[in-house]
């Protein structure tokens, strides 16, 4: 691995930070380290190919979105049946999650769904239609009593 370019260096710091919530996130970073949105996207790619950034990924701050519920609903799930009602399960617009987990919690909740809602909505009956969609009517409903702080590891200062 090579050293860092200014450019590259500006980048990685502006990155690690949350991204701005607006139409154009890269163009904001840019104009703070005065690049274009696709010159910060070329040099994210650049430090992603050198292998210095293996991770980009975004957080949804749900709250901050206007949803104020939210619960993990975990089914066991066929091992061939898994793909299929993934894809179900992830097509409901209120699912931000779909993922499988191996090994399985208890040794049979191997698909795990988050949910998230943005009023008192009819959350058993949304449940009770998944049900129907997939066939799969063991499940557990595990509601968020407590979020943590969510902060993102800092390597570049």
């Amino acid at each position: 691995m090579g050293k860092m370019t200014e450019k590259q260096n500006k980048v990685a710091r502006l990155i690690q930070k949350d991204l701005a919530v607006a139409k154009s996130p890269f163009d904001k970073i840019g104009e703070s380290c005065g690049l274009t949105g696709r010159e910060v996207l070329k040099i994210i790619k650049e430090l992603s190919e050198k292998k210095i950034i293996r991770r980009f990924g975004a957080i949804l701050r749900h709250q901050k979105a206007g949803y104020t519920k939210n619960v993990l609903v975990v089914w066991s799930v066929p091992a061939k049946q898994v793909e299929q009602s993934g894809k179900i399960l992830s097509s409901y617009s209120f699912v931000s999650h779909c993922y499988e987990r191996n090994p399985a919690l208890k040794k049979k909740y191997n698909l795990f769904t988050m949910l998230h809602f943005k009023k008192d909505e009819n959350i058993l009956q949304l449940i009770r239609d998944m049900v129907k969609a997939t066939g799969i009517d063991d499940y557990l409903i595990l509601e968020s009593i407590q979020e943590y702080k969510k902060k993102s590891p800092e390597y570049f200062s």
